[in-house]
């Protein structure tokens, strides 16, 4: 007697997973590859030294064209000086750009993990409400940055 024909999904989820298996030595191509481009970028921001006016690197647009702090702006000075170990500095220059190197460095680090291991590590960009967290933090950063009041005054950069 023959055995029964194996179920259609059965037969399809066999040829996916045997594919799959067969690119996992390729995982570590994707994390690769940003760590490079940031070691890249770090090595540009490294050389370029944008805590000095005139250099190589561009100003930030919002600020040349309009005259106005965005959320952004110092942010190339903020990781200058972080890799060069100086964190006050870096929070002088842009506090929320910090943070968020920290949140992205934990994320990808969370990301590389579950790729190698297939433990899940559930991070704050998969939670429901870090969208509106980011924006809120994003545009009150904006706005604060801004008043032209002190204590507010001494986060202009």
């Amino acid at each position: 007697m023959q055995a029964p024909p194996r179920p259609r999904t059965e037969r399809f989820e066999k040829a996916v997973l045997g594919r799959a298996s067969a690119l996992s030595g390729h995982r570590i191509l994707g994390p690769a590859t940003v760590v490079v481009g940031a070691g890249i970028c770090c090595a540009a921001v490294l050389l370029g030294d944008p805590t000095t006016p005139g250099g190589v690197l561009p100003v930030c647009p919002t600020k040349l064209l309009l005259d106005v702090t965005c959320p952004g702006c110092g942010s190339q000075r903020a990781l200058y000086s972080l890799l060069h170990g100086d964190l006050p500095a870096a929070l002088h220059y842009n506090a929320v750009g910090v943070l968020a190197i920290g949140l992205l460095l934990f994320a990808f680090g969370a990301y590389c993990l579950r790729l190698w291991t297939g433990r899940r590590i559930r991070g704050w960009q998969n939670m429901r409400w870090s969208a509106v967290v980011v924006l809120v933090v994003v545009l009150g950063w904006f706005v604060v940055r801004n008043v032209p009041v002190e204590p507010f005054w001494s986060l202009h950069v």
